[in-house]
């Protein structure tokens, strides 16, 4: 039974912001799994970003229904001002973000709000994830859910972070005044990505609740599948930004490990902040005395030699297994992970 719904206290613990652009055909199931939340203390910032299918119309039918919805109407301006906007209007404690077609598991709120007050030294925890519909679901997206699910704790996260990005964006749960300091912004990459380095780049720390708690809507009319900010290529330009402004910021040289399409594609990237290869570690035996990119490409034997011993290595390959492989030998030559190498895909 769904639980009766009561007035917001003034200050509820929880805002889950909401924007919604067109979105009339999944809002109604969103908004349902919110209000079968087993934590009831929230209120829902709904913010509609000119839709022009109903939207609008179906919001103000379930906040007259329901004292805990709220209603912001705007002219199509995009995701980010409009996050933004609900932002301004949230009063709880806590952001929870939610997207306008997908679907909560009735615990969200209760295990992430716990998850994050039995922590205060994390600023914000995610979640694991279901996609769905699961028909014709390509293997590089289950893959996706997969690595997404595989990470269970702030460690996990931290290390990956310049993998891919670590979290499913709506199962995020936050300290309403630390996304109120860092906002989002539009650079034209990933606003999500961009928020969570960041976080990451200014010393926070992000954790997650290890059960599956979002059902994440994977259809080809959402956002990140039609909007070109969220094009691979976007996401690495953000990638190679953060990662040469942090873990590179005191060198300008690094030592790339793999030049296959991944390795190629953030060694350009990087050239573009002006960090470069001083070695390339290939595998591949008519690579091997070349020289690309400007620089030496050696073996692995020959990376243990080098002296004075590399600090900064990139390991950049596609892949959970090849990525376990590359980890596992750079650890057995006596190079820690985070110290001495971080991968990034």
């Amino acid at each position: 039974m769904m639980p009766t719904p009561r007035l917001p206290s003034l200050a509820p613990e929880i805002s889950v912001l909401l924007p919604a652009y067109n979105a009339a055909a999944t809002l109604g199931a969103t908004l349902r799994s919110l209000q079968r939340q087993a934590h009831q203390d929230w209120e829902c910032v709904m913010v509609d970003d000119g839709s022009t299918d109903g939207t609008r119309e179906l919001m103000a039918t379930v906040a007259a229904l329901d004292p805990r919805m709220r209603t912001i109407a705007r002219p199509h301006a995009g995701i980010v001002a409009t996050l933004n906007a609900g932002l301004a209007e949230c009063r709880g404690r806590f952001v929870a973000r939610m997207d306008a077609d997908d679907l909560m598991h009735p615990e969200r709120l209760l295990l992430q709000r716990a998850a994050l007050a039995a922590a205060p030294e994390l600023c914000a925890v995610g979640c694991h994830i279901r996609i769905f519909p699961r028909r014709n679901k390509s293997a590089g997206r289950l893959a996706y859910e997969s690595w997404l699910n595989s990470l269970t704790s702030s460690d996990d996260l931290q290390r990956d972070r310049f993998v891919e990005c670590p979290l499913a964006h709506p199962s995020l749960f936050v300290r309403r005044e630390t996304l109120c300091a860092f906002r989002y912004r539009d650079q034209g990459w990933p606003e999500d990505y961009d928020l969570l380095l960041r976080l990451w780049a200014n010393g926070h720390r992000i954790g997650t609740v290890a059960k599956t708690l979002l059902y994440w809507r994977d259809e080809k009319t959402r956002l990140s599948r039609t909007d070109p900010v969220y094009d691979l290529a976007r996401f690495v330009t953000c990638k190679a930004h953060f990662l040469a402004a942090d873990w590179l910021g005191q060198s300008d040289h690094y030592v790339l490990w793999g030049y296959g399409d991944t390795g190629r594609t953030l060694c350009r990237a990087l050239a573009l902040h002006g960090k470069r290869p001083s070695h390339i570690v290939e595998l591949h035996p008519g690579r091997l005395g070349q020289t690309i990119a400007g620089a030496p490409v050696i073996s692995r034997a020959a990376l243990a030699a080098l002296r004075p011993r590399p600090t900064r290595i990139v390991a950049s390959v596609a892949g959970a297994v090849p990525r376990a492989e590359v980890r596992q030998a750079l650890s057995s030559l006596g190079f820690l992970e985070g110290r001495d190498f971080v991968c990034a895909a």
